[in-house]
């Protein structure tokens, strides 16, 4: 990324005090305003309610599994009027960025992520609304969605910091961060009350430092290469 010089050694003060190290030329990030993001074996399309109502509504309506709005603080929708009426809030919103999830061969949405919680002064961004449909979770769609929107964040759009947060008991959040790359941070206690209930945050990030890394590993994970032709990986994530 152009405009950012980073030198990481110790740096002390006139007074020998330990202070972070300098960041030069830093200037105030873009906002996310790509439409299409392509990948190998899906796109985030900007949420469009014309050309997604009708996929997204099987995520987001009555046939969604109940199970998968524990940790969401949205509840399914019980008709396509309501859910309309959302879909459409969802595009015209700039802080989140909705994206809807395409699987390249059928064309068909099959969940939503956002750009969020959007610190431009900072370089500060969070992935999230992460809504799967059932058919959607654990592919390798999935994780190509979550590798396409990290690059965005981090790559084109320079941002310093991407975070995840979910509730501290929602284990499959937190355990797919992690196989993500994400660092876990820490908990953030009694950080919202949501459903009548109390919600522990848990917090995950990944740094520009540590993103090179991360993104040569998620990429070898989604080469071609490591799948058969029934589509079944050859080595998991965690071996690379």
């Amino acid at each position: 990324m152009e405009g950012r010089k980073v030198k990481k050694a110790a740096q002390y003060n006139s007074y020998n005090q330990p202070v972070g190290y300098p960041i030069t030329d830093w200037s105030t990030r873009e906002h996310p305003t790509k439409s299409i993001l392509e990948g190998t074996y899906c796109r985030l399309e900007k949420v469009d309610p014309e050309k997604h109502l009708e996929d997204l509504y099987q995520v987001y309506g009555p046939q969604s599994n109940p199970k998968n709005w524990t940790y969401i603080p949205l509840e399914g929708f019980e008709n396509k009027i309501e859910f309309s009426a959302y879909l459409t809030s969802m595009s015209h919103s700039k802080d989140p960025f909705h994206y809807a999830i395409i699987d390249n061969v059928s064309g068909k949405a099959l969940g939503t992520v956002a750009l969020m919680r959007i610190d431009r002064e900072q370089g500060s961004i969070e992935v999230g609304f992460v809504i799967y449909s059932d058919q959607l979770k654990k592919t390798r769609i999935a994780t190509e969605a979550q590798y396409l929107l990290a690059c965005y964040a981090l790559d084109v759009l320079g941002y310093r910091r991407y975070e995840w947060k979910c509730d501290s008991l929602n284990e499959p959040s937190r355990n797919a961060a992690l196989r993500l790359g994400f660092v876990f941070e820490g908990i953030f206690r009694n950080a919202l009350v949501y459903k009548e209930r109390n919600r522990d945050t848990a917090w995950f990030s990944i740094i520009d430092s540590e993103w090179p890394k991360t993104k040569a590993r998620l990429k070898s994970w989604l080469s071609v290469s490591n799948f058969t032709v029934d589509g079944e990986q050859k080595k998991r994530l965690n071996e690379f």
